[in-house]
């Protein structure tokens, strides 16, 4: 399974593969700005693709409207934000967000749910 991680953070984005790279059906492609990731996903979209919400230059959500009309059934956008904003999650959910992950302690455990479609398993709204 291809995920594309778009995290300016790059402590944050080592700690985010390197923990979900225990599982080895997942394999990584980092870009620390929307505008790197939505260069390399011109041609092809990940199977997964975990968009940072605040983002320098472009935002995550605009990266996300840039390539919503491409995606398809096999494609699946995780948005995560530091924000636990009611708000922000309903923003995105009228965009067509369907995952939302706060980054928080339980941020891998929440992602892994979302990745293996098990998030009614897991509450992953604080």
């Amino acid at each position: 399974m291809t995920i594309y991680l778009v995290e300016d953070d790059t402590i944050y984005a080592e700690f985010i593969t390197k923990s979900l790279s225990k599982n080895p059906a997942y394999s990584f492609k980092t870009f620390e700005s929307a505008e790197e990731g939505l260069k390399a996903i011109e041609g092809l979209l990940p199977e997964i693709l975990i968009i940072d919400y605040k983002l320098p230059g472009m935002s995550g959500i605009d990266l996300y409207e840039k390539i919503k009309g491409r995606l398809t059934e096999r494609n699946k956008v995780v948005m995560m934000s530091s924000l636990d904003d009611g708000n922000l999650v309903l923003n995105f959910i009228q965009r067509g967000v369907r995952d939302y992950v706060i980054k928080d302690e339980n941020v891998i455990e929440s992602l892994e749910a979302v990745l293996n479609d098990n998030e009614d398993d897991y509450y992953l709204f604080n």
